[in-house]
């Protein structure tokens, strides 16, 4: 397998987007062509297609039936066979009476529209490859009862037991993009990848007021998820945030060009051996002397864990403690993409984190 070194630094583009968005962004006809998007995606999820070339479908109710879903609504457009666009007819508050099951090859857009899934269930993302979820507002998710649930017209409807309260899980999943969303306040976590799921990027999202913001890897035994593959890049953690920004266990880490407020606990941590490569990030600490370390290794793996700070900008006191031995960088393979920009850039690169308000016929 040839592998593929190809994060550099360079100088900010002249658009002042990131390099993700500098792919889709200033296209004021983005609403025509939005499966354009697809294309843009950066990292170790950057094969996610998502429901390119497959039909686009709009919702236009947010009604929730977990086992017998109408046309119109979220649930309905997320079950069906085949490449899917999903799209909105209008602003909407769902509630999910229980988690929503994504097909594979589905992309959720709420471009266009103000989407919010809240005070409810949320979505997970299990056993299916080629995902995008963009731009959604996601707060208040909370645990759900056992109940029957249809996953998806191929796979009928199962009997699921009682769920944590992600806002966005995704399990044994590959090629999975999570950009431009806005996540808070849940039950459990904000976005957890476990299971031995692998090409994944997160970019783009606003954390915020929550406490276990981001698990990679779903246990210290399960080996699986050695094979785990996350790129988490332009995201703006905070304010409120605690701690799990990311907590990884066992796989590859790059964590690059994100934006850290503040936080409670630490910023990232991790244990049974992951290796993490942070990356012209900007940390601000806290004001509290005892809290300005951004690392915690959970565990007694220091030696053996592999954590490395390549150009970060830490200010107020923040510092990362490094450990293990030699050079790690980013493998990314054929296909996969990345281009790092300096950190001193990172606040701009990272002020529209969240879902964006696009308007219609004008850059988004």
């Amino acid at each position: 397998m040839v592998f593929f070194f190809v994060s550099f630094q360079t100088s900010l583009s002249t658009s002042q987007y990131n390099v993700i968005d500098e792919c889709w962004r200033s296209d004021p006809n983005w609403e025509h062509n939005r499966m354009k998007l697809a294309d843009c995606a950066a990292g170790f999820g950057s094969r996610a297609n998502g429901g390119k070339g497959g039909r686009i479908y709009t919702v236009t109710s947010s009604d929730d039936n977990p086992a017998n879903p109408e046309p119109g609504t979220l649930r309905h457009a997320s079950t069906l066979r085949g490449a899917v666009w999903i799209i909105f007819a209008r602003d909407m508050q769902i509630q999910l009476k229980l988690p929503l099951f994504v097909s594979s090859h589905t992309t959720i857009d709420g471009r266009g529209a103000s989407v919010t899934i809240s005070n409810g269930a949320c979505i997970r993302v299990s056993n299916v490859r080629h995902i995008i979820i963009h731009g959604l507002t996601i707060h208040d998710c909370w645990e759900s009862s056992p109940g029957h649930v249809l996953i998806s017209k191929a796979r009928g409807v199962v009997n699921i037991y009682q769920q944590d309260g992600d806002a966005i899980s995704i399990e044994s999943s590959r090629d999975v993009w999570i950009d431009h969303n806005t996540l808070s306040h849940c039950a459990d976590g904000l976005v957890d990848v476990t299971l031995g799921s692998a090409a994944i990027t997160v970019s783009n999202n606003r954390f915020f007021s929550h406490n276990e913001v981001m698990l990679l890897g779903n246990s210290d035994s399960d080996l699986v998820d050695k094979h785990m593959r996350v790129t988490v890049a332009f995201n703006h953690f905070g304010p409120g945030l605690m701690q799990r920004m990311p907590r990884a266990r066992l796989g590859y880490v790059h964590v690059v060009n994100n934006y850290y407020e503040p936080w409670g606990i630490y910023a990232i941590g991790g244990t049974s051996n992951p290796t993490i490569l942070s990356q012209a990030n900007v940390f601000v600490a806290p004001d509290d002397y005892t809290k300005k370390q951004v690392t915690q290794h959970k565990d007694n793996s220091y030696s053996s864990s592999v954590w490395r700070s390549k150009r970060d900008l830490f200010l107020k006191g923040a510092y990362f403690e490094q450990s293990g031995e030699g050079k790690k960088i980013p493998m990314y393979r054929r296909g996969e993409r990345f281009r790092v920009e300096k950190a001193k850039f990172v606040p701009v690169l990272t002020k529209d984190a969240g879902a964006l308000l696009c308007v219609r016929n004008r850059p988004c």
